[in-house]
């Protein structure tokens, strides 16, 4: 069974500024996690914080390029799983961005939640990403009620 999470976007916006809304802890703070402790950077490990939900957790960075491509994993420990963000500039005014998640173990018993648990938060948050580019909406973040 692949286990991979796909999901996909088109945001009006150039691949740098899709690029930077993701990586800097203070844009990301408008629509998605309320802080990081600081900005990505490739071979760091930061802290993401959701106040909202009081939880936190561990992002080592892998690999970013600037305006392409951000990678990183997350997770419990021996539970990670590995994230990359694809920027794909369409036009001087358009970027597809693609989220992929992988990792996530096929023997879980619980794989089927955890995997429509993921692609929900990752479709959650592209919405507020290309609504706080595209429109400035803030209001968005951590309005998803469990």
């Amino acid at each position: 069974m692949d286990t991979t999470i796909r999901t996909k976007m088109k945001i009006q916006k150039p691949a740098k500024d899709v690029f930077y809304a993701i990586v800097d802890p203070n844009q990301m703070s408008l629509y998605w996690f309320s802080s990081g402790t600081h900005q990505m950077e490739t071979g760091k490990t930061i802290t993401w914080k959701y106040e909202e939900y009081n939880a936190e957790g561990k992002v080592h960075v892998k690999k970013l390029e600037e305006a392409r491509q951000i990678v990183f994993s997350w997770g419990e420990e021996g539970q990670e799983t590995v994230v990359t963000f694809q920027l794909e500039e369409l036009d001087d005014q358009a970027t597809l961005v693609s989220v992929e998640e992988a990792g996530l173990r096929p023997d879980d018993p619980h794989i089927l939640p955890k995997m429509l648990g993921q692609k929900e938060g990752w479709v959650y948050m592209l919405t507020c990403l290309k609504g706080y580019l595209e429109n400035g909406i803030t209001t968005l973040r951590a309005s998803l009620v469990h």
